[in-house]
């Protein structure tokens, strides 16, 4: 199950973080995703409702949840900052 998860990771993240680095718009569409994920974790959580995962027999714990839940947060601050309030620095003109 580990390699089929590790190349999942490499086969969708390594573009997903491309995309996100390169193109704003996406920033903020992953900010609000990251958001409401986070928020649907925290719920998982607090409701102590476990998770099955689909087309196995495991199941995602309330605890993992909160892990989740945490670590999306952050991710929805990083790209909140970078798609909605960072501009960056202006490019500037060659020769001028």
């Amino acid at each position: 199950m580990l390699p089929y998860l590790v190349g999942a990771i490499i086969v969708v993240g390594l573009p997903t973080l491309y995309i996100a680095v390169r193109y704003r718009e996406y920033r903020k569409f992953l900010a609000g995703a990251f958001f409401v994920s986070s928020g649907m974790q925290f719920y998982f959580y607090l409701a102590n409702i476990p998770i099955p995962l689909v087309w196995t027999d495991a199941v995602q714990s309330p605890q993992l949840s909160a892990v989740r839940g945490a670590i999306h947060f952050v991710l929805f601050l990083v790209c909140l900052y970078f798609g909605w309030v960072f501009r960056g620095q202006p490019a500037t003109q060659a020769g001028a």
